[in-house]
Parts: C-alpha cells; sequence; structure tokens
C-alpha cells in the first residue's frame, strides 16, 4: 500500500511516539538519546517524507499505511520496517 518508505526501528518508535502526542525530551529518554538526537531523526523524517511539521508527518505516516489505524497507543506497521 504506498510509497515503500523503509523506516529503521528507532524511526518507527520516534512516529509512534509523536503520534502519541509525547514531547521531544520524553521521547529522548525513551529511545535513550539527547533532546538533540531526537530533533535531528525528527528533522531527517520530516525532511524524507517532504513534510513541513510534526503534525503533517504524522497525516502523511497514515496516509502511506504506515501507522496502523484504529490503535492507541499509535503503531508502525511492523512489515514497513526495513
Amino acid at each position: 500500500m504506498g510509497l515503500k518508505l523503509p523506516l529503521s526501528e528507532l524511526d518507527a518508535r520516534i512516529i509512534e511516539s509523536i503520534a502519541a502526542g509525547e514531547r521531544t525530551v520524553h521521547i529522548a529518554n525513551k529511545v535513550y538519546l539527547s533532546r538533540q538526537g531526537v530533533e535531528y531523526h525528527v528533522s531527517k523524517l520530516l525532511q524524507r517524507l517532504r513534510v513541513p511539521n510534526r503534525p503533517a508527518l504524522i497525516a502523511k505516516v497514515y496516509s502511506l499505511g504506515i501507522l496502523a489505524v484504529g490503535t492507541w497507543p499509535p503503531e508502525v506497521c511492523r512489515e514497513r520496517l526495513d
């Protein structure tokens, strides 16, 4: 379904956390990165998906079928991972 976008497990965890509304500092603690490290990965995701901000990122990953619809907390479809 849609564009095949290879994602790392780290990308998936960051996307899931953003979709759940978590703040950058909380995401950083969860994935064992600095706040700046999370911001770096988010900016790379924004560039790869050609979107301007986090809400647009989440809308795009839902539209591409990367995030499973109807689940909470949000989950990346693991077959989409590299």
